[in-house]
């Protein structure tokens, strides 16, 4: 038998037998908590990037088993950080009792609450990554971001939003916050929120700064929409009017869309950062959204990376108010159903780029610009012959966003942006059949529009969507929409951009919307003729399965050191790949991988090839009409 720390009394047969320990675990079930657990995080530490936690938790005597959140909202997966929670010690009346953590269920610790005890004390920390290679950083010195989740143990045998908390918060010295919880009372740096449901916690999460500033973007509303921005730096902060007034028509345009709020009042949590780690998080009355220091300063050159707002925003209609079925789970340590992905982020991603262009955030012909290059991307996925884009909804729990050597043939998340390109091709279709009476937009009214005012999730199956389109336009709209996410090609589902009056093209120089997107990203963009990119100083990465690069047997963690016998630069090769189309001039590079240098021969005469979009003469075009505001 284990003693001393980390002992759990009993564990002999149960450890021969991992099942048996598993069937340990009580199921969530809907009884009553006993009692309201007291949650205080102290966030002070910046120096060192971590949180202090300590628990107050209702207990009856007898075995009782502690979670630790698995399944996280709004990832998709079981991307729980348990790998930075450390430092578990549990003690009743001040006397220490040992823990067991399962031996199959790593989330689960085990423990004995001893005769007489009503409260079991916890303390542990939260360890915020201090590289990019351990994750996510949550805490640097000006800016931190508290995700409830990463900071609460809870006990098993409990449905999660029947389990009150009441959260503290210990903030650095002056430091300001935004979060969808309500304060209940802030004394000094200490701040006291009011009780409410694990469930509702953990889906309210709160971002602070040394540099706060906060944005009102509904102007004498009864229900308020705040932009909370924090900062590496008080210029950060400095957001010229007309910048407000276009995330304020984003705000208008969503209503106007959805014709209904689910919210007592809507947070944007914004960080705009070099250190504190990006983010895009939807919650219901929040988002954790997290960009570059120069979103505001250097407005200019960030135009593609404006539609992150209107997605997340988007969210708290679809995804977080209305719900697939399949995320309908008692507590956080119970998998997620992800079928209908396609649904919940597929048709955000296309209201998260409408939303854009209808409010001015992304200009109408940088829009178009934008749907080109998507188009064209996912033309090009090989791996749509084997892989169909249902299949990539369960991308989140298979690959969890790590790395891929071959993102083209394996897939990853693409249910995001061809999703948007199937809900595009809805869109036109019910304009098409309707005689332009009809849209999707009449689809989000109805579907994400019902109870208005209600904050309560109303989840939906597959079937619930079809009926949904039928009671707006009567199609087969189930088979279409089978059809497109179960079909394998050949190249992505294009007929919406057809019907919307516009094909795709490629021609020799890129859009001028794509050129400042590769010159932000430091990539040459070489996918559609070589099939790979290029970064600044030659790393050769995205390889295309089955391009010219792949077929002359290029790889990933590659340099490109010289093309034509020349140093490489961008330019270099882009004028290498002109000057091959007479097919006098063949295009050798010189690359070195590992200690091993040698001279690939590219057989590529095609020249250079940038996609854009092309009016269809003869057509309407639907697109422009799409993305002109709602009035």
């Amino acid at each position: 038998m284990a003693t001393g720390p980390g002992a759990y009394a009993d564990t002999t047969a149960a450890n021969a037998d991992p099942a048996a320990r598993a069937a340990t675990i009580a199921a969530p079930g809907d009884q009553p908590y006993p009692g309201t657990i007291v949650l205080k995080v102290d966030a002070s530490n910046t120096a060192q990037q971590f949180f202090r936690i300590h628990e107050s938790i209702p207990v009856q005597p007898g075995k009782l088993t502690l979670l630790y959140p698995q399944w996280v909202p709004g990832n998709h997966g079981p991307s729980g950080p348990l790998n930075q929670f450390a430092g578990l010690k549990l003690t009743v009346d001040g006397k220490p009792l040992d823990w067991q953590r399962d031996t199959v269920n790593v989330y689960a610790f085990h423990v004995e609450v001893p005769a007489g005890a009503t409260t079991l004390e916890a303390e542990y920390q939260y360890l915020s990554p201090v590289e990019a290679n351990q994750g996510r950083t949550t805490m640097t010195g000006d800016i931190l971001g508290v995700q409830w989740h990463a900071m609460v143990l809870y006990p098993a045998g409990y449905r999660t939003r029947a389990i009150p908390v009441q959260p503290n918060l210990t903030l650095p010295a002056g430091w300001q916050y935004g979060t969808a919880l309500e304060t209940d009372r802030r004394s000094g740096d200490d701040v006291a929120f009011k009780p409410l449901d694990l469930e509702k916690l953990v889906d309210s999460p709160l971002f602070a700064g040394r540099y706060f500033r906060r944005f009102d973007l509904a102007p004498g509303a009864s229900v308020p929409v705040h932009l909370d921005v924090v900062a590496d730096s008080a210029e950060a902060l400095e957001a010229r009017p007309e910048q407000i007034e276009l995330h304020r028509a984003m705000v208008t345009q969503a209503l106007k869309l959805f014709n209904s709020q689910h919210y007592a009042h809507y947070d944007f949590l914004f960080a705009l950062s070099d250190e504190f780690g990006g983010i895009g998080r939807e919650h219901h009355q929040s988002s954790e959204n997290g960009l570059k220091t120069g979103y505001f300063t250097d407005w200019a050159k960030n135009e593609g990376e404006r539609s992150l707002l209107p997605h997340e925003f988007t969210h708290s209609w679809n995804g977080k108010f209305r719900r697939p079925a399949g995320q309908d789970v008692p507590d956080f340590n119970t998998p997620l159903q992800n079928a209908l992905l396609w649904v919940y982020e597929g048709q955000t991603q296309y209201w998260g780029e409408v939303l854009s262009a209808r409010s001015g955030l992304i200009k109408l012909e940088h829009m178009r610009e934008l749907f080109a290059a998507m188009a064209a991307r996912y033309d090009m996925v090989q791996g749509r012959s084997w892989r169909a884009v249902q299949d990539t909804t369960n991308d989140p729990i298979i690959n969890a966003r790590r790395p891929q050597p071959w993102n083209n043939w394996q897939r990853a998340e693409d249910y995001y942006s061809e999703g948007a390109l199937i809900w595009l091709d809805v869109d036109t279709k019910i304009r098409e059949m309707s005689n332009e009476r009809r849209s999707l937009n009449d689809f989000a009214r109805s579907f994400f529009g019902v109870d208005d005012g209600a904050s309560v999730a109303n989840y939906y199956t597959f079937e619930d969507v079809v009926q949904a389109l039928n009671a707006v336009q009567p199609y087969d709209w189930a088979s279409f929409l089978r059809t497109r996410l179960d079909g394998h090609g050949p190249g992505a589902p294009l007929d919406g951009l057809a019907r919307a009056g516009w094909k795709l093209v490629y021609t020799d120089k890129p859009t001028d919307f794509l050129k400042a997107q590769e010159d932000l990203s430091k990539w040459a963009n070489f996918q559609y003729s070589l099939g790979f990119s290029v970064s600044a100083d030659g790393k050769i990465d995205a390889l295309r399965w089955d391009g010219p690069g792949f077929r002359a047997g290029l790889s990933g963690s590659t340099t490109l050191l010289a093309v034509n016998g020349r140093a490489y630069k961008a330019e270099v090769l882009r004028a290498a790949i002109t000057a091959a189309r007479d097919g006098k001039h063949p295009i050798e590079l010189l690359v070195k991988k590992g200690n091993l240098y040698r001279t690939v021969a590219l057989d590529y005469r095609d020249g250079l090839k940038y996609p854009r979009l092309e009016r269809l003469p003869g057509t309407p075009d639907r697109l422009t009409t799409i993305l002109q505001p709602l009035k």
